[in-house]
């Protein structure tokens, strides 16, 4: 229930806050400030030098979902199906957007655009402002999607339980091409030079050009 802070150098502890359950969530840093999700359904903002904390936001469910800061905003997901939009600085509600399943993956942000996945089978892209939603894209029957979305040249990737690695556009969520594992993807893909890098439940790694 713990996050821990270590000096870089030497490993020696620098301090640690304590939450009410395990942290499930890795961590953000901007602007001097430790952002992470809490089993005991809280998303913290710490001071990074000294573990203070500035706030604590209380959601719905666990929040097992790595937080994503843009423009000062901070966004990240819930058990309790929504996404959140805080205000970084105090921990303010902008906006929340309800999904029909669990958000427990990390939200990306391109463009003005938040992307991310719910256990509800849908790939959403909201406005990052306003929460509005621009699409959603369904992967089917037992198309679970548990891998975080990753954009590169206008393209969103991500991976689903039906065993594919998808590729949509990111401005209409069409479909551009899907590509065929022999079972559930959940990792979240990596972009480098023009390839897409990804793993699947079949013991493969991937690499798509």
């Amino acid at each position: 229930g713990h996050l821990y802070a270590l000096d870089a150098g030497t490993g020696q502890e620098k301090w640690k806050s304590k939450t009410g359950a395990q942290v499930g969530s890795s961590p953000a840093i901007s602007d001097g400030v430790v952002y992470f999700g809490s089993q005991d359904s809280h998303l913290y903002a710490l001071e990074t030098g000294t573990g203070q904390e500035k706030w604590k936001f209380k959601t719905g469910g666990e929040v097992r979902s790595s937080p994503a800061i843009s423009d000062g905003m901070v966004y990240f997901g819930s058990l309790d199906g929504h996404l959140y939009a805080l205000d970084a600085g105090n921990g303010q509600e902008k906006w929340k957007f309800k999904t029909g399943g669990e958000i427990s993956t990390s939200p990306a942000i391109s463009g003005g655009v938040v992307y991310f996945d719910s256990l509800d089978d849908h790939l959403y892209a909201l406005d990052a402002g306003t929460g509005q939603e621009k699409w959603k894209f369904p992967t089917g029957t037992f198309g679970q999607i548990d891998s975080s979305p990753a954009i590169s040249g206008g393209v969103v990737y991500f991976g689903s339980y039906d065993g594919h690695l998808y590729a949509l556009d990111a401005g209409t969520g069409q479909e551009k091409w899907k590509f065929p594992t022999g079972d559930r993807v959940h990792s979240s893909p990596v972009i480098s030079g023009g390839v897409v890098y990804f793993g699947s439940r079949d013991n493969y790694l991937y690499a798509l050009k």
